[in-house]
């Protein structure tokens, strides 16, 4: 196993995304950067922060599942958010389609991760 979450790459995926989407987020109009705009840097950031405080607690297997299950639903808020800002700003997600189905993987791999600590993971 990893000797530091840095090691994860659903923590250096959640990383690369997260700076991604702070700077999206700041091309938002003026009157969406604390509304729309701060709510999806706080869920992808939570997507990563989750990560690295559930491994912090892998001590305690049923800790570290429930800190990747909310990295895991965070995943999901931020995809909704990509949604609402597509929907509302198309010009502003014109170059950054990818980011949804970047999203989408890195939820596929969030929940491969918990699969693999609820039937390894040895506390």
């Amino acid at each position: 196993m990893a000797n530091s979450y840095k090691e994860l790459e659903i923590f250096r995926t959640s990383l690369a995304l997260f700076y991604k989407v702070h700077t999206l987020s700041l091309k938002l109009p003026r009157h969406e950067l604390y509304e729309l705009g701060s709510q999806i840097r706080r869920s992808a950031d939570s997507v990563n922060t989750k990560i690295v405080e559930g491994y912090g607690r892998r001590r305690y297997k049923g800790d570290f599942l429930k800190f990747l299950v909310y990295s895991h639903a965070s995943n999901d808020e931020t995809i909704n958010y990509l949604e609402k800002i597509l929907h509302l700003y198309p010009e502003i997600m014109e170059d950054q389609h990818y980011l949804k189905n970047d999203y989408n993987d890195l939820g596929r791999k969030i929940n491969s991760f918990i699969k693999y600590v609820e039937k390894s993971w040895k506390t």
